[in-house]
């Protein structure tokens, strides 16, 4: 075939590979949201999906109670059994510790070789547990700090988590009401992970925190989960947005509940037809939640205090039966603003019934 040789014809033949390549760049723009230069870039927030193998579930969920039994046993074993398949990595941050059947494990996986780290709150240190672990050569970083490091999970091998309300202590696994969910996700995973490193590399807690979680917004199996850590994500302006979303019904369990503008969207979805139901920690009416507690009965909706004699800790919303909120992260200011916390959005009918079939038992033992 002849060569074109006219100087129009490679002129033209020039102009459409530069309008070629613009419209490629344009595309590959839009697509990854990365600013080169070329018109508008106003960033849209990103989705990352996920899918797990084909007939394996991505969670579980577990929830705790009092149980005749309260040293071993139950979900503190499931922990301990996952410990023990941890491969390469094992990193654990948790307010409170004294399970020794938790720090036993730990102990195993760092004597296979696993790189096995603990980031927990100072008033944690004096526990037999965490001198067991240091002697074990396991290393140990506290927060050494007024405010708490509050959270509550586990990653194991950069993929496996445990998150959930329940400390590794013998109350929260065998007599206090939580819950707690085994999740696979690499990208969530990644999530907890820079957090981790947030705060036992860097020292970096509460307001010093690095607002830089990589993936808050992800798909898992056709699941939407929003990942939030406090203070340096702004966990109420999300929760707040669920909760003004809710159409039908807002249903909680709250440890601690001292937060006037959640009590305030609250009673005005309920103004507006929507069901609002809740259950409050007795004890913590008494030490500072009396405030909304007043509030939402004031308004004339329907709360009940906890029929647990030891501790109604969850930390829960379920909206419209369709989303879930829950994590470490108490209804307050000091979750909010100081303490280390975290808190998953979860929107998935099925989790959000397990959710609701709790909150419907811990709701009937309640008291009016």
């Amino acid at each position: 075939m002849p060569r074109r040789s006219s100087r129009s014809a490679a002129s033209l033949g020039a102009t459409l590979v530069i309008f070629i390549l613009l419209g490629l760049v344009y595309l590959f723009q839009k697509i990854t949201n990365l600013d080169l230069g070329l018109g508008d870039t106003t960033p849209t927030p990103t989705t990352i999906s996920e899918i797990s193998t084909p007939g394996s579930s991505w969670y579980q969920l577990y929830f705790t109670g009092p149980t005749p039994d309260d040293r071993s046993g139950g979900i503190p074993d499931l922990i301990a059994a996952s410990f023990d398949g941890a491969q390469k990595t094992l990193d654990v941050a948790v307010y409170e510790f004294n399970l020794t059947s938790l720090s036993d494990a730990l102990i195993r996986a760092a004597d296979r070789g696993v790189r096995v780290r603990l980031v927990t709150d100072t008033d944690t240190l004096e526990e037999e547990t965490i001198a067991d672990l240091l002697n074990a050569g396991i290393p140990v970083v506290d927060d050494q700090r007024s405010a708490i490091m509050h959270d509550k999970f586990v990653v194991i091998d950069s993929s496996i988590m445990w998150v959930g309300s329940m400390n590794f202590s013998i109350n929260d696994a065998y007599k206090n009401d939580n819950n707690v969910m085994q999740i696979t996700s690499p990208r969530l995973a990644q999530n907890y992970a820079v957090e981790f490193e947030e705060m036992f590399d860097q020292n970096e807690f509460g307001p010093q925190s690095t607002a830089n979680t990589p993936n808050p917004t992800l798909n898992l199996n056709g699941t939407r989960i929003e990942n939030y850590f406090s203070p340096e994500d702004g966990v109420a302006a999300h929760i707040l947005d669920v909760l003004k979303s809710a159409q039908r019904s807002i249903y909680f369990m709250a440890f601690t509940f001292t937060r006037t503008d959640f009590t305030d969207v609250m009673i005005a979805r309920a103004q507006a037809g929507v069901t609002v139901q809740g259950v409050f920690e007795t004890r913590q009416i008494a030490a500072g939640s009396d405030q909304a507690w007043n509030a939402l009965t004031d308004a004339g909706l329907e709360v009940r205090q906890d029929g647990n004699s030891f501790t109604m800790h969850n930390k829960v919303i379920v909206v419209d039966e369709q989303i879930v909120v829950t994590g470490s992260y108490n209804f307050t200011k000091a979750a909010e603003d100081s303490n280390d916390e975290n808190v998953l959005i979860i929107y998935n009918p099925e989790i959000a019934a397990a959710y609701m079939e709790e909150w419907k038992e811990i709701w009937e033992v309640a008291k009016h």
